[in-house]
């Protein structure tokens, strides 16, 4: 499969069509399509321009092709949400690395001078990698607030879009020296930031090689992020369902990953720990905690940013649009239209 065939491939899988699909809105027969995908066959000026429509791409992205490339652990993801389809997770990782494309095109044209940047510990012990992480970053102590904007001011991009099933979290992946996320939205606010923190443990764990049970140290890795040893764990003495929904709220987590590092500091017993989550499900709390909706919502703005940079150096939206491969009358979360007042 050569560049332009794995592209191809890649787009079609990023939207979920079968290539009978494909035919559909293009009205190129499967069997070409196939040995398009499989560089067996290369398309004329014409079909690359019906195939760009279909997309929602220029020909000029479509002719620079690129491989595919995994999202961190995305095996250790799918055996953890074994629940979610195989074909769900290989779409996700698709459009993650569609959006690694359109990205980096956009990198090439202007150099942002990140505050920090994401560190790369791997092989270092998850706790001590997130203790690390939080010193270079001049993270103050207790809670993180705004954890999106630590994210980005480490230059790191998240695309924040809803995945239509609860079942998926999301995806990270590097592009060059600038890391990027794609998170699901239809998760809670303490569920999205713990997948951030969860991710980010994956690009600071990760980057290199990937040794026993990455989740779990990328769990670890985001327990300590989120919520330091040192500085949660006076709180975590004798907790009840009234106290950790009040230390929901202050350190923007969820009660079961506060259940869970007070088991792990040992101011709870196994027994205690058992008690606790069988109150939360006689409660219907596991599906869904209360106090979601009071942490003040994550939202990425580097994307504007970005935009707002290159409309600084004089490109126009179209331009700007042109550059990242897409139409110019293009809608997409990579470059998302900037938000307009409202007279009411």
């Amino acid at each position: 499969m050569n560049n332009l065939g794995e592209l191809l491939e890649t787009l079609r899988i990023a939207r979920g069509w079968t290539q009978a699909q494909l035919e559909e809105q293009t009205g190129i027969r499967q069997g070409t399509l196939s040995r398009y995908e499989n560089g067996l066959r290369e398309p004329d000026p014409a079909t690359m321009a019906e195939l760009a429509k279909a997309f929602g791409v220029t020909t000029e992205f479509l002719q620079r092709g690129q491989h595919r490339r995994a999202a961190m652990a995305v095996d250790a993801h799918m055996r953890r949400r074994a629940t979610a389809k195989a074909s769900l997770w290989r779409q996700r990782e698709a459009q993650l690395n569609e959006y690694r494309l359109h990205a980096r095109a956009l990198f090439e044209e202007v150099s942002l001078q990140a505050e920090q940047i994401v560190p790369r510990f791997d092989g270092e012990d998850p706790s001590a990698a997130a203790r690390m992480t939080r010193m270079q970053w001049r993270m103050p102590v207790g809670p993180v607030r705004a954890l999106m904007h630590w994210l980005e001011a480490a230059g790191c991009m998240v695309i924040a879009e809803d995945f239509g099933s609860p079942r998926l979290d999301g995806l990270s992946q590097w592009i060059d020296e600038h890391p990027m996320m794609l998170i699901n939205t239809s998760a809670p606010t303490d569920r999205m930031r713990w997948t951030l923190a969860h991710e980010l443990g994956h690009l600071v764990l990760h980057s290199e090689y990937l040794t026993g049970d990455v989740e779990a140290e990328a769990d670890e890795f985001a327990a300590e992020l989120l919520m330091p040893a040192e500085s949660i764990r006076p709180s975590l003495s004798k907790p009840n369902l009234g106290k950790l929904l009040d230390l929901k709220q202050e350190w923007g987590v969820s009660i079961a990953a506060l259940i869970q590092r007070a088991h792990t500091l040992k101011t709870i017993t196994p027994a205690e720990r058992t008690r606790l989550f069988k109150m939360l499900s006689a409660k219907g709390f596991r599906i869904t905690e209360p106090g979601s909706e009071r942490i003040p919502p994550e939202k990425p703005r580097l994307q504007q940013h970005l935009r707002s940079t290159l409309q600084a150096k004089g490109l126009t939206t179209a331009e700007i649009a042109r550059i990242a491969g897409y139409p110019s009358d293009s809608k997409n979360q990579l470059l998302p239209q900037p938000q307009r007042l409202r007279v009411v």
